[in-house]
């Protein structure tokens, strides 16, 4: 088991393409159970597979664009952030879906799963966002 002192970070990029959430999701399952976090699989999973198609579908100009997911645990192991970056300088809108729509309600499964989310200025100088969530983790793990 690593140690709860020690920060847990990694980043990876994927093609703004619908056929690489399932890439996103295995390597997000392997990295929290690798590091004993498997009470925050399923919630970090499917909140991140909704930023990371709404990244794909709102947030690129099409395939040849990228999708940074940055997955990071501070030494205190008592938070989960998880930030899905894209090249739109265009925020998230968070809308209450009708009950006969088939899509539109992202950013609601984010919100009831998080403990917070919101978005952020990109890294550096480039354009773009990041839309984040944190997970309250159980420090008795």
């Amino acid at each position: 088991m690593i140690s709860l002192a020690t920060r847990r970070f990694f980043r990876a990029e994927f093609p703004a393409r619908t056929d690489r959430a399932f890439a996103v999701r295995r390597m997000l399952t392997a990295f929290l159970k690798y590091w004993k976090l498997d009470q925050a699989v399923d919630s970090a999973v499917l909140a991140t597979n909704e930023l990371f198609a709404n990244a794909v579908e709102h947030g690129s100009s099409g395939p040849d664009d990228t999708v940074t997911v940055t997955v990071g645990v501070e030494p205190a192991g008592d938070e989960l952030r998880i930030e899905v970056a894209d090249g739109s300088p265009v925020p998230p809108v968070f809308r209450a879906a009708a009950e006969t729509e088939e899509c539109g309600r992202g950013l609601a499964i984010v919100d009831g799963l998080a403990s917070a989310w919101g978005t952020d200025p990109p890294d550096g100088d480039g354009a773009g966002k990041k839309v984040w969530f944190t997970l309250a983790l159980d420090r008795a793990r």
